[in-house]
């Protein structure tokens, strides 16, 4: 996040802040984040109070306390496609969202897609160490067809992962959760998900491609991008 970006957000979390709580309510909402408070600083205003707080945070601490507030950062997106995507013409662009534990179980939905003429992007997976990660992530975004994202025990709490759906959501992008141990919280949990079960990794792929080929937002990209054959489904002891 760009320094002008920071402060910017930060002016904007310290403005809702004064106008929503008092000073003691602003240090306990602070505290459930563990920032360290202002010491020995004697102001009247709320919000001079907060930005004080908030000035040496982290981005991602600064980016989380905006989220729970309600707040969606305007900020400045790098342009183009990450370079997985950069020769993927009449290909579908799938971001697949997913605990950095959970990587295996992703590339290996990613595997079986290719099948389809799905290009799925794996953060933690697609990435090399001499890429600026978080701008490939933010590109992936921005240019994805559809999103699936995996809910394996504990994804709920990763912040990176609520952002990447928030993200599908606040662009209208398809979004679909593959229910494996945990269900969708938040505002996708009015929607009903794809639960693997004990369905292997080739067989969720198939229904994936039938979601995505019935949804308008998707239907005319995956049937271009999809062979004329198919493989049939079949199991093997590759663990998923």
């Amino acid at each position: 996040m760009k320094r002008t970006e920071k402060m910017r957000l930060i002016n904007e979390i310290a403005l809702i802040l004064q106008e929503r709580y008092t000073f003691r309510e602003i240090d306990v909402f602070l505290s459930e984040f563990k920032v360290r408070l202002p010491e020995n600083i004697e102001v009247n205003s709320k919000r001079v109070y907060s930005s004080s707080a908030l000035g040496g945070l982290s981005d991602d601490l600064v980016l989380q306390i905006a989220s729970d507030l309600g707040l969606r950062p305007n900020m400045e997106l790098p342009i183009g496609l990450p370079v997985l995507w950069a020769d993927t013409q009449n290909k579908f662009k799938l971001f697949i969202s997913h605990m950095a534990e959970q990587k295996l179980k992703a590339t290996r939905l990613k595997e079986c897609l290719v099948d389809y003429g799905i290009v799925s992007f794996v953060a933690h997976e697609d990435i090399a160490p001499t890429l600026e990660w978080q701008t490939e992530i933010e590109k992936a975004l921005q240019t994805m067809d559809a999103m699936v994202a995996v809910h394996t025990e504990g994804f709920k709490t990763k912040f990176w992962c609520q952002q990447e759906i928030g993200f599908a959501l606040g662009r209208g992008t398809k979004l679909i959760s593959l229910r494996m141990g945990e269900d969708p919280a938040g505002f996708i949990s009015k929607h009903q998900a794809l639960t693997r079960g004990k369905k292997t990794a080739e067989a969720i792929s198939s229904d994936i491609v039938s979601l995505l080929e019935s949804d308008e937002r998707t239907k005319e990209k995956i049937f271009l991008a999809k062979p004329k054959s198919v493989p049939a489904d079949y199991n093997d002891d590759i663990p998923f």
